[in-house]
Formats: C-alpha cells, sequence, structure tokens
C-alpha cells in the first residue's frame, strides 16, 4: 500500500482540496501516513496570500530534500496558489521538486503522480480551468476516513472584486459556482457518514449564483434550501463580502435556527480613503449599517473580521479610525495582518511608504485592543450554559472533549467518554474562560 504525507498552508479553501486530492489518491491506491519518512508522495498544498505562508512553505521543503535525497523514489509535489503564481520558479528554486500544479488542477492529482512515475521529468501545470460551470465529481465508494462532524463543503471558487492588495482572483480565477443539486447532493453524502455541520466555502461565498449556473438561484435561497436537508444540524459559511451580503442573508440569520449566529465579514479598514485605495468599493458607513440591521435581527451575533495595518499612504490618522470601528462593532476576535505587497497586484505598485517599525506598532496596537473586546465577550459567557457541537477530543488537560458554540468559539468540555462522542450536540456549563476559548462540564 502506497502512503502520501499531506501538509496544508492557508485558507480554509486549501484545506477542503487537501481534502480532495486524499479522497482522489485514496481510489489511487493511496492512504495518508502522518510520518514524512514513511511516504511514496509528499504534497505541499500552498497559499501565497501572505508572505509569511510563503516563508513557512519554503522552510517545509528545505527540510524535505533530504529524504528526496536518501529515497530519489520520493515524488514531492507542490499545489496550490504558490504553484499557480509562481510555477516555473519553483522548479529552479528548488530542482528536487517533481511537479507543481495550481489549484484548478486539484482533480488531476492522480495523473500528476502517474505522470512523474512514467516520464521522471519535473513538470509545472497550472493555467485556470476554461469551462464555464464549476463541478467537483462525485466519486463513489469508501471514503479515506469518517467526515468530521463539521465538514466543509466548497460552493464557488474564484473571485471578481481584484482588491488592490489581494492576490487570490490571481491565482484562483473568476468566480464559478456548482450546481446546486451537486452540493445537496454532496452535503447529503457527508451527513449519511456522520456530518453534523456544514460549512459553505468559498473567498466570496455571497456572490454565489452570479455565474456558471444553468439554473442560477441566489445565496440566501441555497441557504433555506440547505437548511431543509434532513439531518442537517448547524449550517455556517465563510467568507464573505460587503458588497454581496445582502438584506435577504440577514432575514435568513433570522428565519433559519439552524444557521448558527456567526459571520466573519472582513473590513480590512475603517477609514473611507484606504479602503478605496484597496478597491473595497463599500464605506464604513455602509458597512456599519449592515451590521446594526443583523444586530436587530439576530442580537447574540458573533462578529469576525479580517484587519490589515499599515496600508501605502496610511496616516496614524487613518489608522486611528480602525480602531474606532473596531471599537464599536464589538468583534469577537480577528485575523489582523501588517501589509506586505504581494507580487503581481495593484498595490504592489504603490509606494510602501509605512515603514516597517510604525507597520509593528500599529499591528501590536490592534492585537491588543482584540484582545481586549475578546476577553470582555468570553467572560460573558461564564456561568452560562451553551450548546456545542462535539468536534473531537481535547487536547487540554483534564478535558475530554473539544467543540464550538453557534457563535463559534471553542470550548473544551468535560464529559463521559463512554456516553459520548464526537458529533454529539451536548449542553455544557461553563465554569472558566481563558484568551479565545470556553471550558465546562456537558450537563
Amino acid at each position: 500500500m502506497k502512503q502520501v504525507f499531506l501538509e496544508t498552508f492557508g485558507c480554509q479553501m486549501n484545506v477542503a482540496d487537501t481534502d480532495r486530492m486524499e479522497l482522489i489518491l485514496f481510489h489511487s491506491g493511496y492512504r495518508r501516513t502522518q510520518e514524512k519518512e514513511d511516504a511514496d508522495l509528499i504534497l505541499v498544498n500552498t497559499c501565497s496570500i501572505r508572505e509569511k505562508a510563503e516563508q513557512k512553505t519554503f522552510s517545509l521543503f528545505g527540510g524535505l530534500k533530504p529524504l528526496k535525497t536518501t529515497n530519489p523514489d520520493l515524488i514531492l509535489g507542490l499545489t496550490g496558489c504558490m504553484g499557480q503564481q509562481d510555477g516555473e520558479k519553483m522548479l529552479k528554486k528548488m530542482p528536487y521538486l517533481d511537479f507543481v500544479l495550481g489549484p484548478d488542477q486539484v482533480e488531476g492529482i492522480d495523473q500528476a503522480v502517474n505522470r512523474v512515475r512514467e516520464s521522471k521529468k519535473p513538470f509545472v501545470w497550472t493555467g485556470f480551468d476554461i469551462e464555464k460551470a464549476y463541478s467537483i465529481p462525485e466519486i463513489s465508494g469508501d471514503l479515506p476516513k469518517k467526515p468530521s462532524p463539521s465538514s466543509f463543503v466548497n460552493i464557488i471558487k474564484g473571485c471578481d472584486k481584484f482588491c488592490t492588495f489581494c492576490i487570490v482572483p490571481f491565482t484562483r480565477g473568476r468566480e464559478k459556482s456548482r450546481e446546486p443539486e451537486e452540493l445537496y447532493q454532496e452535503i447529503r453524502h457527508l451527513i449519511d457518514h456522520g456530518a453534523k455541520e456544514i460549512i459553505l466555502l468559498g473567498q466570496n461565498v455571497n456572490s454565489y449564483g452570479k455565474r456558471g449556473l444553468k439554473n442560477p438561484i441566489p445565496f440566501h435561497e441555497l441557504l433555506y434550501k440547505i437548511a431543509e436537508i434532513p439531518g442537517l444540524e448547524r449550517l455556517r459559511f465563510t467568507t464573505s463580502h460587503p458588497n454581496d451580503f445582502t438584506r435577504e442573508t440577514i432575514r435568513a440569520y433570522r428565519d433559519l435556527d439552524k444557521l448558527v449566529n456567526h459571520l466573519h465579514l472582513p473590513i480590512q479598514s475603517g477609514n473611507n480613503d484606504i479602503l478605496k485605495l484597496m478597491r473595497r468599493d463599500h464605506t464604513v458607513e455602509e458597512y456599519q449599517e449592515l451590521i446594526d440591521e443583523l444586530k436587530s435581527e439576530v442580537p447574540d451575533i458573533s462578529l469576525t473580521t479580517d484587519i490589515i495595518v499599515g496600508f501605502p499612504g496610511e496616516t496614524d490618522a487613518q489608522f486611528r479610525d480602525t480602531l474606532k470601528v473596531m471599537e464599536r462593532i464589538g468583534y469577537s476576535s480577528s485575523f489582523m495582518f501588517s501589509y506586505s505587497p504581494r507580487p503581481g497586484t495593484p498595490a504592489s505598485e504603490f509606494e510602501d511608504s509605512v515603514p516597517l517599525e510604525t507597520k509593528s506598532k500599529r499591528l501590536q496596537e490592534i492585537i491588543k485592543l482584540q484582545n481586549r473586546l475578546t476577553q470582555e465577550q468570553v467572560q460573558s459567557y461564564k456561568g452560562k450554559t451553551v450548546e456545542v457541537l462535539i468536534e473531537g477530543g481535547s487536547s487540554k488537560p483534564g478535558y475530554s472533549f473539544k467543540g464550538r458554540n453557534p457563535q463559534y468559539w471553542r470550548v473544551n468540555l468535560k464529559g463521559d467518554e463512554k456516553k459520548f462522542q464526537p458529533g454529539d450536540i451536548v449542553q455544557v456549563n461553563i465554569e472558566k474562560t481563558s484568551g479565545h476559548s470556553l471550558s465546562g462540564l456537558i450537563q
């Protein structure tokens, strides 16, 4: 039996792509291993949206080179957004690589491996799928592993927004949606095999249905249809863009008990001039109006976001505007970054005028603010009872399980391991809070 080692960097879309490659390789005779030294095939699914992710990739491959030296039959593959962006450069920089694939070549991973074995020559396979439709063909038969109680489903790929700082439209192409019937079929399959929560994925999920469908339906209608599938307990989605987040979707939060009370809605900056430079095409006021309306319909909604500090030209006053927005909205957590130019993006042509020291100082300041906001919210759960979907075993000493509540807070649980198992939805009395997590006893 051949073995494959899989490593993933980046977003949940990459995680889902890795799961897809594992399934395809499973039906080609591969089993996943957690030990690189035991592998016949090593795949690293990469991200290029942040410089740090690229550095981690090069570091990992530096450690893999000796394995290739001692085992010439070992196949090393780089997949994902770095492959799409810099395919030929990757081969030149790491000549011990056997192949480089872009995100649109996920379905051909078995063909790529066979090509290496037959030709013994390295190659790059990128480019975008020219089909107007986006489909993930079903593979019947056994699964390589039981689905997680919380499982991902890709509903749309690509992005049409072209924010000036973002490489995604250049590495994942234009938006294409999957047919709803194909989605329903996949979700029913996952539920039949043990999934309880479905997380809908896309670079911009609420743009679903605008391109690539024979029978177009808008995103909010898709939510209502999926919520009707028997056996589904919870429904989430990520990521959204403020320009496509509609009032109808707000109504869906109000109407659908299965649609959990959490929304990730990136704002990126709290200043309108910076948002214009970022080509976000919305204002702070429009964003806040959406949030206010959502909170009026769903008072216990939990909000998370993405924020970039030190964008070219950002002044101290403009940075302070971001702090004000964070305070006003009250995010439960944020993905926070200092700006670094990504080759090939429009912003890379801007003068990177904010000194590195200033970027670092601003980043630490928003991290400090977010930590305070998080602590204020997490402490409010102490002594309360919350609903938790058990996702697996806890690594925290003294606790049996881990899971999440509807607001997407991580929860460590104490409970009888003979009585409860992953996939169970339980009531938990919160005894302690720490950082971004809750801890308690199953009732």
